[in-house]
Formats: structure tokens, C-alpha cells, sequence
């Protein structure tokens, strides 16, 4: 923790009062002293915290807070200079480089800060965007920071722009509470829009292929030729009644004798040949391909990160009733949001609980554990499928194409072979 720095050069009783500000030291104190160490030792022989021996006027001299004017040379130009010199007369506390950050973050805001502060507590997301607001919490003050500046005496306006700044936000009873609220409500509506979107993907998907006819068809086709394949066979002793999902990608590594087309090829083949309507089945999968890129485990933790994200806010609210007036339009704004904010939770609990549901149905629709084959287990495998089987097909038809284009060669070769023999026989 940093503490104040200006505590070190307190005058002991009986010196003479303090004439201007120190710069801090910021140091990291340490609060308990552990047993043996040096400190406790100070503490145990009961020695000062404060040196006679360090002079405060000569500190003042050296570790003055407030800037010294630059001398005045005389003429016009040494005007210029005093003017330049007493605007950077500010007293700083926090430490630089914090204070730079902060108001380098402040250039962005561009308001003064008393309407800044207006719009966050009006929670107005038409002045302060996310972005904004999630800077303001990054730079809210830090406990040590406030103790520092509530011990300032001096003029306020002799202060630095981040000194102000944290006086300003100050003024607000757990502002960084009230801050984060704000960035909530900005990010709610796209949030519960979002993750309704990810809920409605995964309910389509199953539905879409536990409705699928197609799929159905296709499914008892693969069966039947699993079975004729293994019949008889020590392997498979008679006829199977179904197989696992992870069966499917199989039929492209099933090679034929002759190496030249796969189980999958052939499977394709006589779909075309006997049932083609079948080969568009692919078409009913509009919603697979999205499914798949979507973790049930993510959007677990995005429900969860919901339901909090508004206990929260529900929190700020009870708290912020001790406020006083400060924060009469905060709660009133709040009360406004959490009545709808409620009834949206309680939509996507509901619909989140139906896509668990569903989830599991599509891997027991396929005779599979839903604890050991997941949801996103059996997304990714039909997919798979799906490319695999439009794959072979898009082969198979190129296939056919050389094999017409030779034959209807070879059948010119012939013809132009059987005139030329007819004009020899004419001679």
C-alpha cells in the first residue's frame, strides 16, 4: 500500500507550524510488524516516528509540492515566462506517472468534470460510452490516494487536473461501485442479445437435426451397408442395430480393394443412383456449422456472469439509499433498469435451461451418453460428416464427367476407325 508521504515531515510538538505542501513519498508501508524484524524492534524500544534531526524548512526548501515560479528577467519576453510559470503553479500528490495516465484518459472525455459526473450518475450512455466509462473505473482512485487528498488543506484550485479529478469522484459515496453499474447497464442490452442469439443457434441446430428426415434415411441406408459389409464376419457376429456417432467419419477411411474410391464414394454413388433426393440433405443444417463454434461450458459462465452482473446492481441500489440527494437520480434510474433487466434474466434462464435440455436429447437421439459424448462432441462429428459425404459426392460426379468424356472419345476413335475401313472397302 502507499501511504501518505507528507506524514514524515509532520513537525514535532513544540516546531514551529508547517508552511507549505511536501511531495509525497510513495512508499509501500508495512502494516504489521513481524516478530524479530527490525521494525518490531523500533516499536518494542518505543523510538520515534519522527526524527528531530530532519529539518522541515529545509525539506519545504527542497520537497516543496508547489512549483517555484521562474525568476522574472524583465522585459516583455520575462512577462511571457511568469505567465507561462503560473499556470503550472498546481500542487500534485499522486504520484506522476498515475497522474499523467489519468489525465491523458481525461483529453479523451472532454467535459467538464462536473457534467461528467452528472452523466454518471444519470447513468446517460448518449454522453459516456462503454469505453469511457470502463477508463473512469480504471483510473477511480485508490483508497490511499483518497486518505491522501482528504488530508490536503490547501486551496483545491491549486491542485492538479488528477488530483481534481479524484476530488470530484470523490464526492460520490462508492463511485467505482456506481461506475461499474453504469458500464453494466450500457452493455446489458447487447449482452442478453447476444448470448439469446448463441441460445437460439444450439436449439435450432438440434432441431433442426433430430427433424431431419434426410438425415434419418441416410442414417439407415449407412446401417444396412455397415451390416452387409460385416455379415458374417468373426469381427461383427451378426447384425448390428446401430452404431456410434465417430462410425460416420469411418465410411472416408474404408478403402475399396482397388484403392480408388472410399466406403463414403461409394455410399454416395448409390444414393445418386437409387434415392438422390437424399444427397441435398445438408440443406436442413442451417444453424450446424454456427453451433459448432459454440462452447455449452462459455455460455454456461455467460449465464452466470448475467445473473450476477445484476445481483450486483440490485446491491448498489439497496446502498446507494443512505446516499442522500447525490444519488436521487442514480436510484431512480436503477430502479428503472433493474424492472426490466429482471424480466429479461428470468427470459434467458428459462431459455438457457431448454437449450441444456435439448443438448442432451440430440446426443441420445443418436443412442449416445450425453456425458460422454457432449453436445459439442456430436456437432462437430455431423459436421465432419456433412463435408466428408459432399466431398466424396463432388468427387464422384467429377468422376463420372472424365469417365464421359473418355468414353465419348473412344466412341468418335471408333466411328472415325469404322468410316475410314468403309472408304478402303469403297476402293
Amino acid at each position: 500500500m502507499r501511504g501518505r508521504g507528507r506524514g514524515l515531515s509532520r513537525p514535532a510538538a513544540g516546531t514551529a507550524p508547517r508552511r507549505s505542501s511536501l511531495k509525497p513519498l510513495h512508499w509501500s508501508k508495512v502494516t504489521r510488524a513481524i516478530q524479530g524484524s527490525l521494525w518490531e524492534e523500533l516499536q518494542r524500544h518505543g523510538e520515534p516516528q519522527i526524527a528531530p534531526e530532519f529539518d522541515v524548512s529545509e525539506l519545504e526548501t527542497l520537497f516543496s509540492a508547489v512549483v517555484p515560479k521562474p525568476a522574472d528577467s524583465g522585459g516583455k519576453s520575462g512577462g511571457r515566462r511568469k505567465s507561462v510559470g503560473s499556470k503550472t503553479d498546481k500542487v500534485h500528490l499522486i504520484d506522476l506517472r498515475r497522474a499523467n495516465n489519468t489525465e491523458i484518459m481525461l483529453t479523451k472525455v472532454k467535459m467538464p468534470l462536473s457534467d461528467m459526473m452528472a452523466a454518471v450518475l444519470a447513468m446517460d450512455d448518449t454522453v459516456l460510452d462503454v469505453d469511457q466509462v470502463e477508463n473512469l473505473i480504471k483510473f477511480c482512485p485508490t483508497k490511499e490516494e483518497m486518505e491522501l487528498l482528504k488530508g490536503y488543506t490547501g486551496d483545491k484550485e491549486n491542485l492538479g487536473k488528477c488530483e481534481q479529478y479524484f476530488l470530484e469522484l470523490m464526492k460520490v459515496p462508492r463511485v467505482e461501485s456506481k461506475l461499474r453499474v453504469f458500464s453494466f447497464k450500457i452493455q446489458f442490452g447487447s449482452q442478453i442479445s447476444e448470448f439469446k442469439k448463441s441460445l437460439n443457434t444450439v436449439n435450432s441446430a438440434c432441431d433442426e437435426v433430430r427433424n431431419s428426415i434426410k438425415l434419418k434415411e441416410i442414417m439407415k441406408k449407412i446401417l444396412y451397408l455397415g451390416n452387409t459389409l460385416n455379415q458374417g464376419t468373426a469381427r461383427v457376429p451378426g447384425s448390428a442395430i446401430g452404431f456410434k456417432l465417430d462410425s460416420l467419419l469411418k465410411l472416408a477411411d474404408t478403402r475399396a480393394s482397388n484403392s480408388k474410391m472410399t466406403l463414403m464414394h461409394y455410399l454416395c454413388k448409390v444414393l445418386a443412383a437409387k434415392t438422390p433426393a437424399l444427397l441435398d440433405f445438408h440443406l436442413e443444417f442451417v444453424s450446424l456449422e454456427a453451433a459448432t463454434k459454440i462452447q455449452l461450458k462459455s455460455l454456461a459462465e455467460e449465464m452466470q456472469a448475467i445473473i450476477k452482473g445484476l445481483e450486483k446492481v440490485k446491491q448498489e441500489l439497496v446502498a446507494s439509499e443512505n446516499d442522500g440527494p447525490v444519488s436521487e437520480v442514480f436510484r431512480k434510474t436503477l430502479k428503472e433498469f433493474i424492472s426490466v433487466a429482471e424480466m429479461e434474466v428470468e427470459s434467458v434462464k428459462n431459455l438457457y435451461s431448454v437449450v441444456g435440455r435439448n443438448a442432451d436429447a440430440l446426443a441420445l437421439y443418436f443412442g449416445e451418453d450425453p456425458a460422454r459424448c457432449p453436445f459439442e462432441q456430436v456437432t462437430a462429428t455431423l459436421l465432419n460428416f456433412v463435408r466428408l459425404f459432399r466431398k466424396a459426392h463432388e468427387e464422384n460426379v467429377k468422376q463420372a464427367e472424365l469417365e464421359k468424356k473418355k468414353a465419348d472419345k473412344e466412341a468418335e476413335m471408333e466411328k472415325a476407325k469404322g468410316i475410314n475401313l468403309t472408304k478402303k472397302g469403297a476402293k
